[in-house]
């Protein structure tokens, strides 16, 4: 299976019959029958701000400078720095103005329970402004979701709860029969969500780039930032080309074909693409969408980090790889802008595609990677570094005894069954039944188990010890 980097033919697919004219969404109509208004931008002020809310938005954008030069790509390419807002996400914007829309409409009111399915971005923003509000805030995620954004949302006084990511909306659902006074604002059909971005992120562009936009790179995941960025650009800069970045395994990408190959594949990219198409998702204002795949996604992440100081999430690796790939296929000259967005932050991802190990183990990165020459154990024999013998568990092995064994300093516990290495179990792991998944001692460890093991395990094992002999 082919899965580089893969761009789409364009505008053929917009004279397509599409449903995205018929969700209602995008045309300022919720699903009630009501018009949410717009808002008039307001330039940003240096004043005191009364709340944290206050500095939402007003994002900084910055040229890249390293990246593009190394690609020997020509024209200007820039960053929206969207994971500067205060929640460290663009979903900041949509997750005031969806609960303040809400309570502008007497839909809700403080001491009231909201509840969000979300892989997370949302759900740190809503439970950032729940905070300040004074609501109660209920939040289901999937299971990839990663552990520093469960930690966030708990810390803002969330109830999170983790779930497979085929039920995390039926359990939302059902979740907000159960509890009185609950409300799901629904970021995947509240018009709120686009119109945060035509009102807001869109009109910032424009001022920041003084008008001056020839293409723009935007994510897709609910759709309502590229929706409501893109609608305002083609009335303000009919001549921009609104492209969109969809992962290989998601189906939103037009034409139908690109997700065709791949259309069963599991991503790790968090916060973009989806299994089927949300009514915020307005694809007439798309001109063009690239297919980007996790490794290229993450490897540019770390890309971005380490050469041009962004400390930008998996997703922003996905949009600018992209970006990267288009200017170079069609030679964009000196004199084209490109604008790509930055949608969330480093900081829910350490113990992810920033950690090396967690790279390799999924084959993002070689074990090569890792070799340095001038290390004083390079080319020592294994048997050589006299090592002891790892302790190992069986599956039925309960997690007070895991913990137990770990805490004597063990990072990697091995788990073997019928004489046969299964996988492992991590400190991450064990964390995260233990406080996310709210698992006592007394229950098995094997959903602890990391058994996606793309690499010889005892050599993963050698290198983690490493550390500890020195």
């Amino acid at each position: 299976m082919n899965d580089e980097i893969k761009i789409g033919e364009p505008v053929i697919f917009q004279s397509l019959d599409t449903n995205d004219e018929k969700n209602g969404a995008l045309n300022g109509e919720n699903s009630r029958g009501k018009s949410n208004s717009h808002k008039e931008y307001c330039p940003f002020s240096f004043d005191i701000k009364d709340t944290i809310l206050d500095a939402i938005g007003y994002t900084p954008i910055v040229r890249l400078n390293k990246i593009p030069q190394s690609e020997d790509v020509k024209c200007e390419i820039v960053a929206k720095c969207e994971y500067l807002n205060p929640g460290g996400s663009l979903k900041d914007r949509i997750s005031l103005r969806m609960i303040a829309d809400a309570e502008k409409e007497g839909k809700i009111k403080p001491g009231d329970t909201l509840i969000e399915p979300t892989s997370g971005n949302t759900g740190i923003g809503m439970a950032l402004v729940a905070a300040i509000k004074g609501y109660r805030m209920v939040i289901v995620v999937p299971e990839k979701t990663s552990n520093e954004k469960i930690a966030t949302m708990r810390s803002l006084g969330a109830e999170v709860f983790v779930k497979p990511a085929e039920s995390h909306i039926s359990v939302s659902n059902k979740l907000h029969k159960q509890i009185p006074n609950s409300h799901i604002l629904g970021q995947y059909s509240n018009p709120s969500n686009p119109m945060a971005h035509y009102d807001t992120t869109a009109e910032e562009l424009i001022e920041q780039c003084e008008g001056k936009i020839n293409y723009i790179f935007v994510g897709a995941g609910t759709g309502g930032t590229i929706s409501g960025i893109g609608r305002k650009l083609k009335e303000k800069i009919p001549n921009c080309k609104v492209i969109g970045v969809d992962p290989y395994g998601s189906i939103l990408a037009l034409p139908e074909e690109l997700n065709k190959a791949v259309k069963s594949m599991a991503y790790q990219v968090e916060g973009t693409g989806d299994d089927f198409i949300p009514k915020t998702l307005d694809r007439k204002v798309i001109d063009q969408w690239i297919k980007v795949n996790d490794k290229d996604s993450f490897l540019m992440a770390r890309r971005l980090i380490k050469e041009e100081g962004l400390l930008c999430g998996g997703s922003s690796g996905q949009v600018v790889a992209a970006a990267i790939r288009y200017a170079k296929e069609f030679n964009l000259g000196k004199d084209v802008r490109c604008v790509v967005i930055l949608a969330d932050s480093i900081r829910n991802y350490m113990t992810k595609f920033v950690d090396d190990f967690w790279m390799i183990r999924h084959g993002f990165m070689s074990m090569d990677s890792l070799s340095d020459p001038s290390h004083p154990l390079f080319g020592v024999s294994w048997e050589k570094l006299g090592l002891k013998e790892s302790e190992f568990v069986g599956p039925e092995t309960t997690l007070a005894e895991v913990a137990k064994l770990m805490s004597q300093g063990v990072r990697y516990l091995p788990v073997m069954e019928q004489k046969k290495i299964v996988g492992y179990i991590s400190n991450h792991s064990l964390m995260k039944q233990t406080i996310n998944a709210k698992k006592t001692g007394d229950h098995p460890a094997w959903p602890a188990i990391i058994r996606d093991i793309q690499i010889v395990i005892t050599i993963f094992l050698m290198i983690s010890l490493i550390p500890l002999i020195l």
